[in-house]
């Protein structure tokens, strides 16, 4: 303890509430009946001076800026915001005494990581942004809290895995380019404010804690029938054997593509997974996995509805694999303005004369140009059917998944048609919405450096009020942008450029408020 001498026990009682400087702090000492108490003269919540606040009898310190209530004998808040720093005073001979001292480092972080899952479960997201930089004067390693937010959420998740894991992964990557302290913080409170916000409210959703020897068919079999329990024991099977993430990514990757599922999210998941499990460590990979597990098992298998009922039998039908890169890539345009059935047929007859990697590039540049070329009357319409709401996030999602195609078919080359077909539904699929005005010259940025460098001033700064939106944006630069880093030819960089150009400038529609009571209107009438 390290004992300062602040001011005379009568001056202090004399004005009740006085401010004085005390080691370079601004420390305010109050009068109570029992005894003088003494914190931060700033409110944990904004900074407001709490010699200005309302003192009440039982020693329950009001600011009177915004309401918040603090005791001043623990310095808790009654309101469960951020606690108030308060310090132990002592009198001799008449002056009061205050130790100013701060707790030990590891005392400091442990409080602070403590107040953000305080944060974290009620989505506080401006306390957790203060929590993350206590913890980091701390002298904390700030990805700690993203560990932490891992472990706290990711039996929250009902359905396992969301966005908040794949796009922590995305801003990790930025955090690791980023010698700004401000945006580094940035990439860390969207990271956990996105986890938090995605379970907020959510009771825990356990997992079984049965084990059961893995067979990699029989795990797959699992998530085939939607068999969480089952799935689950065999990966704890698999972990209590010594096999990590690296061991189980080939039936992780297949389970992920042996369906065209949940909108390409399950193969995206596991391509991330395994990003955060390296940045992050093996900490996490036993939640993660979990997660990962349960969304694999939910996801929904839109091969089975009437559009894309033709999927299974067009991936029997793929002929074997061309090994090396060729020189026969058939152009984008070969596969827009398709119907989805049209696309796939389109897919097949071009793999019996070229390569994997030839045609992945092929519908990457088709997939790029439908991005680009979105038409944006139908996020405008309020009279479109539940079929054409469609918007932004449809057709990033083509650039997402195939970015995830090439990472893991390129590990597990056998699963290549299965990427690539799926990669054809998505181009038939978006085909339709498109709007063929729309050039890549129009919107080519002149120089790919200043591009990079203005897409992530406008990510760190993004303004967008839901997760989802800020999600999309980090993934589908990064995509992009490792995409183009792979190796393109020119003509397919300039496109993929042009469509993130276009996704980043163009306004969107986040909310329909007039679309929603339309389409219930007409759902209702139909109603028996």
């Amino acid at each position: 303890m390290v004992w300062t001498s602040a001011l005379s026990l009568e001056r202090i009682r004399r004005d009740r509430q006085v401010v004085t400087k005390l080691a370079g702090k601004q420390i305010a000492l109050f009068a109570a009946s029992d005894a003088i108490y003494a914190c931060n003269n700033r409110c944990p919540h904004e900074g407001y001076p709490l010699r200005e606040g309302t003192l009440a009898d039982d020693c329950v310190l009001t600011c009177n800026w915004h309401g918040w209530k603090f005791d001043l004998r623990t310095g808790d808040n009654l309101l469960q915001g951020d606690r108030l720093r308060t310090y132990p005073t002592k009198i001799v001979d008449g002056v009061v005494w205050v130790d100013v001292s701060d707790p030990p480092p590891a005392e400091r972080q442990a409080q602070a990581l403590a107040n953000l899952r305080n944060a974290f479960s009620d989505h506080e997201y401006d306390r957790m942004a203060r929590e993350l930089a206590r913890l980091q004067k701390a002298e904390a390693d700030p990805l700690d809290a993203v560990t932490a937010a891992i472990a706290w959420s990711h039996d929250r998740f009902r359905f396992g895995m969301t966005h908040a894991y794949a796009a922590t992964a995305g801003w990790l990557v930025l955090y690791d380019r980023s010698n700004d302290a401000e945006a580094r913080l940035v990439c860390l409170n969207e990271a956990i404010g996105h986890m938090a916000w995605d379970c907020l409210r959510e009771p825990v959703y356990p997992f079984t804690a049965d084990v059961q020897r893995f067979e990699p068919a029989a795990f797959l079999a699992a998530i085939e029938s939607q068999d969480e329990g089952l799935a689950v024991a065999l990966l704890r099977g698999a972990l209590e054997e010594g096999w990590h993430y690296s061991d189980l990514e080939h039936p992780l990757t297949t389970a992920a593509l042996r369906h065209y599922a949940d909108f390409g999210h399950s193969l995206i998941y596991v391509a991330h997974t395994g990003r955060l499990i390296d940045r992050l460590g093996s900490s996490i990979e036993v939640p993660l996995l979990l997660a990962l597990v349960r969304s694999l098992v939910n996801a929904s298998r839109e091969d089975l509805i009437p559009e894309f009922r033709r999927y299974s039998a067009a991936l029997a039908e793929w002929p074997q694999i061309r090994p090396g890169n060729g020189s026969g890539v058939p152009q984008s345009g070969a596969f827009l303005g398709r119907s989805i059935n049209e696309t796939m047929s389109a897919a097949l007859d071009a793999a019996t004369a070229i390569s994997a990697g030839d045609l992945y590039r092929a519908l990457l540049a088709a997939s790029a140009l439908n991005l680009l070329r979105y038409d944006l009357r139908y996020q405008e319409r309020i009279d479109n059917s539940v079929a054409e709401n469609i918007g932004w996030l449809d057709f990033t999602h083509g650039l997402t998944f195939a970015n995830a195609v090439r990472l893991q078919c390129g590990k597990f080359p056998e699963l290549w048609p299965h990427g690539l077909l799926q990669m054809a539904c998505f181009v038939g699929r978006n085909s339709a919405f498109i709007d063929g005005t729309v050039t890549v010259e129009s919107w080519r940025p002149a120089d790919r450096e200043s591009f990079s460098r203005d897409c992530v001033s406008r990510i760190m700064d993004h303004g967008e009020p839901d997760y989802i939106h800020s999600a999309h944006l980090v993934k589908t630069f990064l995509a992009a942008e490792e995409e183009i880093e792979a190796g393109l030819p020119d003509e397919i960089e300039a496109t993929i450029m042009a469509a993130v150009n276009r996704y980043f400038s163009e306004p969107w529609k986040r909310k329909h408020a007039r679309r929603t009571i339309h389409q219930a209107l007409d759902f209702v009438a139909l109603e028996d």
